[in-house]
């Protein structure tokens, strides 16, 4: 069981989780929701002992009689993967006393074999590693490990790959499926979906909802969540409400809630407004005298209702600086491989990635880069913006091209021991702080939050800081890859709106529908190293369904 008991949290003065208490047990599926900054990561890392409450207790509770009951699997949004290890292996460090015992019994083996040690002890101790081993449900692991890979979309060569060759989107199914495969009986989870494809998205929703043990998921994904979650807890001004039922019943009971919230104020408000007039017209009154003191005190104890607030909402200010040239972006012939590991000289391991790319992009285009994670998306962003050299081939932008580049990976792009005031600094040099303060207030960081370490801000935080920064930069051109992930549904929403109207060129890696629909103007896909227009929306747009299935 998760529990967490009048848990409160601080960052620089500011109130983050106030008295917060919820129980999630054996066999409940929670959901956790709210907006970026509302404290849902931190709360996670706290159940996980990974960070301290400053009041209250959070943690994991009860035993099973296998012993498993508190045993936690946390999947944060930070892979952690041995670059070093291949992928089979990097999911065997899922199971270290099964791991243990198999390299005992490996030296056992050998030891029998060349007549070492004490023959009867040491096939005693065989024995009842054997025993052990079976316990653990050892000799189902290689099945249960293919499984997982499998329905997170790996194939069978990949097993054998180190998991430094993987893209960032990989690595993160990485250490999802090292969750999954060791199927504890508490399990938190820091935005599974960010990197999944449609694939892999719906298998998660179908391998979680047969899950039985208690678990908490923090996403943004409404759809994924009605698939899987049987109750939502709503993470809000530092409390939590808690709603029964899937995150469709979750928006349909809280809509009805604030609507009849919203009615009640209403009707309190003329009832106030009534013994207000009373009050006012007879105030001067001898005979009333009594009656106006009666009804002023009970004005006095009279509770307000609170109307319900309107969601703070981030305001993103991008706008074109300058016009380039028609040809704005050309790539010719550009290939990319990793290699694999040093000292291999005729490559035989390297990963290609790409494999003779030509690309053009013109002025005003709104390019959109599909396929699935691995494929070269994120490289193709990163040679065209001179974060990689290619392998092969050359890219030519437009003399009078300003780009703004937005990395996917915020906890590699920005620097954790800086402050969002910090990096914004760094982004505009010549701009004064009143001015980069404003920026971050428009980007929901105001007061003391400027002031917060990176290190500390969840992806959501971290994703605001970099479009923040992105905006007091002038550019023509923006390169964004997957821009939308780790966002709340109302910044997204907002993202998306101002990328329809901006005037310059955009180049863009996304599995977002909502970019396709509303900014692609061309879509191409990049797979088996190749990088080719599938449509061109200026001529011929297609339905959401086509699109959904890309």
């Amino acid at each position: 069981m998760l529990f967490v008991e009048s848990v409160a949290r601080s960052f620089g003065g500011l109130d983050v989780l106030q008295g917060v208490s919820f129980t999630v047990g054996k066999g409940e599926r929670a959901g956790l929701v709210g907006p970026n900054g509302a404290g849902k990561t931190t709360l996670l890392r706290i159940i996980a002992g990974e960070d301290e409450a400053d009041e209250g207790r959070a943690g994991v509770s009860g035993k099973s009689h296998e012993g498993r009951g508190g045993e936690l699997g946390y999947l944060k949004q930070e892979a952690g993967v041995e670059s070093d290890n291949t992928l089979f292996a990097e999911m065997w460090t899922a199971f270290p006393e099964a791991r243990r015992i198999e390299l005992r019994l490996a030296e056992i083996a050998d030891a029998l074999v060349a007549g070492d040690g004490d023959v009867d002890a040491l096939i005693e101790e065989q024995a009842a590693l054997f025993e052990e081993f079976d316990r653990l449900d050892g000799y189902r692991i290689e099945s249960r490990i293919a499984r997982v890979l499998d329905g997170l979309g790996f194939s069978v060569p990949d097993r054998k790959k180190r998991c430094g060759t993987f893209s960032g989107g990989w690595q993160m199914r990485i250490a999802l499926a090292k969750v999954l495969v060791r199927r504890p009986a508490n399990i938190l989870l820091d935005e599974p979906t960010n990197h999944l494809d449609k694939a892999a998205r719906d298998w998660l929703a179908e391998d979680l909802s047969d899950y039985n043990g208690a678990l908490l998921i923090v996403t943004h994904d409404g759809e994924f969540l009605d698939g899987v979650a049987n109750r939502i807890l709503e993470l809000r001004e530092g409390a939590v409400e808690l709603y029964h039922g899937n995150y469709s019943d979750y928006q349909r009971v809280k809509a009805a809630k604030l609507q009849q919230l919203d009615k009640a104020a209403g009707r309190q408000e003329r009832q106030l407004a009534k013994q207000e007039r009373f009050i006012e017209r007879f105030r001067a009154k001898n005979t009333k005298a009594t009656a106006v003191k009666s009804r002023e005190k009970a004005l006095a104890r009279i509770e307000r209702i609170k109307r319900p607030g309107k969601e703070s909402e981030v305001h993103i200010g991008l706008e074109a600086q300058g016009r380039t040239e028609n040809d704005v972006l050309v790539l010719d012939g550009v290939g990319h491989v990793y290699p694999v590991r040093e000292g291999d000289p005729d490559g035989q391991d390297d990963h290609v990635v790409l494999v003779d790319v030509n690309l053009r992009v013109e002025r005003g285009q709104k390019v959109v880069l599909v396929g699935p994670n691995g494929s070269g998306k994120s490289t193709l962003l990163k040679i065209a913006t001179g974060h990689i050299q290619p392998t092969e081939g050359s890219v030519r932008w437009a003399q009078l091209a300003r780009c703004g580049y937005y990395d996917q990976h915020q906890d590699e792009a920005l620097d954790p021991d800086k402050t969002p005031l910090e990096e914004l600094r760094a982004a505009a040099p010549t701009a004064r702080d009143e001015r980069l303060r404003t920026v971050l207030g428009q980007f929901l960081f105001r007061g003391d939050d400027v002031f917060q370490r990176i290190s500390t801000l969840s992806g959501g935080e971290r994703s605001r800081v970099a479009l923040a920064r992105l905006t007091v930069q002038p550019t023509n051109v923006l390169v964004l890859d997957e821009p939308t992930n780790h966002l709340d549904r109302t910044t997204r929403r907002k993202l998306i709106e101002v990328l329809a109207k901006y005037d310059g060129t955009i180049i863009c890696a996304a599995h977002d529908p909502g970019i396709l629909e509303r900014v692609a103007t061309h879509v191409y896909e990049v797979s088996d190293g190749d990088c080719r227009e599938l449509i061109d929306l200026r001529r011929d747009r297609p339905s959401k369904q086509s699109l959904g299935r890309r």
